[in-house]
C-alpha cells in the first residue's frame, strides 16, 4: 500500500507540472486537480474523482487531494514551484524543466527524502528548512465550504422540471437571453431544456441550447452528441450543458470536438457560479486565523 501511495505521488508530480505548462504557469490546486481529470493520459479520471470514508471520523474525503497537496508540496521544497497564498507558480526550474524527462521518482523524491531525514534528525540548514516549512499545504484552496456540499445535495433532490428551472435561472444571471417559450415546457423538446441568445457586442448575438441533466453518475460523451444533434433542431450555434454531477474525460473531449463547441457546467462549476451571482444565496463573512495565532511557540 505505501508502494503504491509512493508511486501514485510520483507520477502526479509529473502531471502537477505538465498541467501547469499547459495552464501558463499561475494557477490553484483545483485548476490543477481539473486538467489533470480532464486531460491526462497517466492518472485516469475514476483515481482523481474517488471518494473514501474515513473509518475514524465517518467523514468523506478525497485520496487524491491528499495525493494531490503532497506532491505540490516536495515540488516546493525541490524548487519547482512557489506558492503565494492559493496561487501556485512555475519557478525558473520548474519553467525550463524538460517535461520530456522529467522523472518524479528520480529528481524530486530522493531530495526529499534526504531533506526530510535531516529534518527529523535536527541537521536541516536554516533555509533547507525555511524551503520544508514554506511548503506547508494547510493553505490548500480545497479548503473545505459546507455551503457548496449542501447545495449540491439540494440539487440532487430537486425533481427534474426544477432543476431545468434554475439552471435556465442561472444562465439569465449570467446575461443570456432566454427564450420564454423554447425549452420551458417539461416535455418531450427535441432534445434541449432550453434556448436563448448571447449578444457578445453592438452588432453580434447568438443562439445558445441549454441541456440540463440532474444525474448521480457522470455525463457520457453519447449525451454529449444527442444534445449536439438536438441543437441542429433550434440553429444553435453553441450549447451549454449542465449538470449536477460531473462528465466524464470522453465527454469533455467530445464537447470540444466539430464546429460548435459546447460548454460544461459541472457540480462544483455550479457552485462557483451561484456564488459570483448571488444566486438563491446569501453571502457571510468570515474569517480565517493566520499562522501569527496557529504557530508553536
Amino acid at each position: 500500500m505505501a508502494n503504491r501511495q509512493i508511486n501514485i505521488e510520483n507520477l502526479t508530480m509529473n502531471e502537477i507540472l505538465k498541467s501547469m505548462h499547459r495552464l501558463g504557469g499561475q494557477v490553484t490546486r483545483k485548476e490543477i486537480r481539473e486538467d489533470i481529470h480532464d486531460n491526462s493520459n497517466t492518472i485516469s479520471e475514476d483515481e482523481v474523482d474517488k471518494i473514501k470514508v474515513s473509518k475514524k471520523t465517518g467523514n468523506k474525503y478525497s485520496p487524491f487531494a491528499w495525493t494531490l497537496n503532497y506532491a505540490i508540496k516536495y515540488l516546493i521544497m525541490t524548487g519547482y514551484l512557489t506558492q503565494d497564498g492559493r496561487l501556485l507558480e512555475l519557478s525558473e526550474k520548474g519553467r525550463n524543466v524538460d517535461l520530456s524527462s522529467f522523472d518524479g521518482a528520480r529528481d524530486v523524491r530522493p531530495v526529499v527524502e534526504e531533506m526530510l531525514e535531516k529534518q527529523k534528525q535536527g541537521k536541516a540548514s536554516d533555509s533547507e528548512q525555511s524551503n520544508i516549512d514554506d511548503s506547508d499545504d494547510s493553505d490548500s484552496d480545497e479548503i473545505e465550504e459546507p455551503w457548496r456540499q449542501q447545495l449540491l445535495d439540494a440539487l440532487i433532490k430537486m425533481n427534474p422540471k426544477k432543476f431545468e428551472l434554475f439552471c435556465r435561472g442561472l444562465l439569465t444571471k449570467m446575461g443570456i437571453d432566454v427564450d420564454g417559450k423554447k425549452g420551458v415546457q417539461y416535455v418531450a423538446d427535441g432534445g434541449i431544456d432550453g434556448f436563448g441568445y448571447v449578444r457578445s457586442d453592438d452588432y453580434r448575438t447568438t443562439r445558445v441550447a441549454l441541456q440540463a441533466k440532474r444525474w448521480q453518475g457522470k455525463v457520457s460523451a453519447p449525451e454529449i452528441d444527442k444534445f449536439r444533434g438536438a441543437m441542429d433542431k433550434f440553429n444553435a450555434e453553441f450549447g451549454i450543458f449542465i449538470t449536477n454531477s460531473d462528465f466524464t474525460r470522453e465527454a469533455v473531449k467530445t464537447a470540444r470536438e466539430g464546429t460548435r463547441i459546447i460548454t460544461l457546467i459541472n457540480g462544483y462549476q455550479i457552485c462557483d457560479l451561484v456564488a459570483k451571482y448571488n444566486y438563491y444565496v446569501e453571502p457571510v463573512t468570515t474569517y480565517r486565523l493566520k499562522d501569527f495565532y496557529l504557530d508553536k511557540d
